[in-house]
């Protein structure tokens, strides 16, 4: 059977679970917690159990909410492969903070899986993009279909390029858009 890149795979991943790093919990998006964000700030805040700042959504993924929504909507069983959401911990037991999001352009086809992230601007410079772009790198490459994780960035975007090499991406030639780069990593990559 053959598989275009706007295919859904009815897989749902192996832990698919939240992902907890060293200041980060990442939650995998699910279609409540997806409307919750379109329709229902409230609703959002309590399903991740942690304050929306006012600024949220990233002004780079506001637009794709939808598209997100939709996706989970036609293939709930494929958790992990699209939107997660970045919620900063705090130590002194105060509410976790939304504060940057990532994931997939879908399951894998053909070994390859395309990552994405944004962090809000008031928390950019702290790390969070690199922490959170890191696990969810790190978890897309234990699934077995997956050989390799591409990105791709703009040239004007200088930090998501430091992002990338902090990972162990390289380079790989032009992203799509003619002002981008496209960067992937292996599975055997070393960081």
């Amino acid at each position: 059977m053959s598989f275009t890149r706007d295919a859904v795979l009815p897989i749902a991943p192996p832990g698919a679970e939240p992902i907890v790093t060293e200041r980060l919990r990442l939650v995998p998006a699910t279609l409540a917690l997806a409307r919750a964000e379109l329709e229902d700030r409230a609703a959002f805040a309590a399903l991740l159990d942690a304050h929306i700042p006012d600024a949220w959504p990233p002004q780079t993924v506001a637009e794709a909410l939808p598209l997100f929504a939709l996706w989970l909507q036609a293939a709930p069983a494929c958790g992990g492969w699209f939107s997660w959401y970045a919620l900063a911990r705090h130590e002194d037991g105060a509410a976790s903070v939304l504060v940057a999001s990532g994931g997939f352009i879908g399951p894998p086809l053909d070994g390859e899986v395309a990552v994405g992230y944004a962090v809000l601007p008031q928390f950019e410079g702290r790390g969070y993009a690199t922490e959170m772009a890191g696990a969810l790198v790190d978890w897309a490459l234990a699934q077995p279909r997956v050989e390799r994780v591409i990105a791709e960035t703009e040239w004007a975007n200088p930090a998501s390029v430091r992002v990338l090499s902090k990972l162990g991406f390289v380079r790989s030639g032009n992203a799509r858009a003619a002002e981008g780069l496209r960067f992937e990593r292996g599975r055997d990559a070393a960081c």
